[in-house]
């Protein structure tokens, strides 16, 4: 937005405080004025050794000393308000001068800047800390923005090897062409869903209402059942009423995506899962608990992030697309919540997701 040229900051406290500064002169010599004048008579007398001096010859003497001494004020205050603003203001410059490197694309830069803690050093230290967070989150957007591209990628180039194949080739089976195309068109469905869903999360597009995340969990429990039972892995619920405010579509989302991440990454027989609720004092827990391979504690940072499917994952019809942490995560901070990943000694992974609890009704 175009403004019209005005003073800068720094001329503008030199002049209050030349300003000020020559106020308080004057007051000061208003003083004396008054003070003197009780004690200096209107009319000339004559005493003995002299004349005695009338405010005639006060006025004489003091006003072209006055006169100097509040110029000297004037120029004083302008040259050291000059030099205190441009003190006083550095820190401004810094950050301004960083602000534009960050307009610019330059967000590695730092203001780091020195000294005591005051209103200046809280403004860069809050800015710092700002442009730490949108670096990562840049840097996190371009990583999802490449894989997103390669995942989209790969079953579009699939389908088009299959095609042409086929074409030169129009002895070959066209029903095991058609099973494949779908199982590759489905896959590139799946991905692109999974990419709508975590896109809406993020912009927190959606109605918020009372949820009980044990219900939830029962459901996403249901849902998952038979998948569970066709890999022999036996599931078990616990916990009491856990209410929460969000989305049930996306909380079920989230809580299914857990499960289902539970499954596909369990021992290959007689494996188990855990899900369960708890009330903490102002949140709720949902925790999602698998047996499975011992986990290397440099990979449990990573399984969150887009498209990571951690190491020998089965890749079946259920192997899903690698967003199912992702959109898990995107889901809980969209929620204000806050999702940790931990390693069992026993082997497996336990996931907990602790949201806001809801606000309890006011009893009338």
């Amino acid at each position: 937005m175009g403004r019209a040229p005005g003073l800068s900051v720094r001329l503008k406290l030199a002049l209050s405080y030349a300003g000020f500064l020559t106020v308080a002169g004057a007051l000061l010599l208003a003083v004396v004025w008054v003070f003197l004048l009780r004690y200096v008579p209107d009319r000339p007398i004559m005493a003995i050794g002299g004349r005695v001096p009338n405010r005639s010859d006060l006025e004489r003497a003091f006003i072209p000393w006055a006169a100097m001494g509040m110029g000297f004020l004037l120029a004083f205050g302008l040259l050291g308000g000059w030099i205190l603003a441009g003190r006083m203001l550095a820190p401004l410059t810094r950050i301004t001068h960083a602000t534009r490197l960050a307009a610019n694309g330059s967000l590695s830069h730092r203001i780091h800047l020195e000294g005591r803690e005051d209103e200046f050093r809280e403004l860069a230290d809050a800015f710092d800390a700002m442009l730490t967070r949108l670096e990562a989150h840049v840097a996190e957007q371009q990583r999802f923005a490449a894989n997103a591209s390669h995942e989209l990628r790969t079953p579009l180039a699939i389908s088009q090897t299959m095609l042409e194949v086929a074409r030169s080739d129009p002895s070959r089976d066209t029903g095991a062409l058609v099973e494949r195309l779908h199982a590759v068109n489905a896959r590139a469905i799946d991905l692109t869903e999974a990419l709508l869903l975590l896109s809406r999360a993020d912009r927190r597009s959606f109605t918020r209402g009372y949820v009980d995340l044990s219900l939830v969990a029962e459901e996403a429990v249901e849902t998952m059942l038979p998948l569970a039972e066709r890999r022999g892995i036996t599931m078990e619920t616990s916990g009491g009423l856990a209410p929460a405010v969000g989305s049930q579509a996306l909380l079920l989302q989230m809580t299914t995506n857990l499960v289902h991440n539970a499954i596909v990454h369990n021992l290959p027989a007689q494996g188990a899962i855990w899900v369960r609720t708890a009330v903490r004092p102002a949140s709720v827990v949902l925790i999602v608990e698998n047996t499975g391979k011992m986990l290397p504690p440099q990979l449990i940072p990573t399984l969150a992030e887009p498209f990571q499917r951690g190491t020998g994952r089965v890749r079946d019809d259920h192997a899903g697309v690698g967003l199912g942490l992702a959109i898990v995560r995107s889901i809980a901070l969209a929620h204000d919540g806050r999702l940790t990943l931990t390693a069992r000694p026993a082997g497996g992974l336990r996931i907990t997701v602790e949201l806001p609890a809801a606000p309890r009704p006011v009893a009338r």
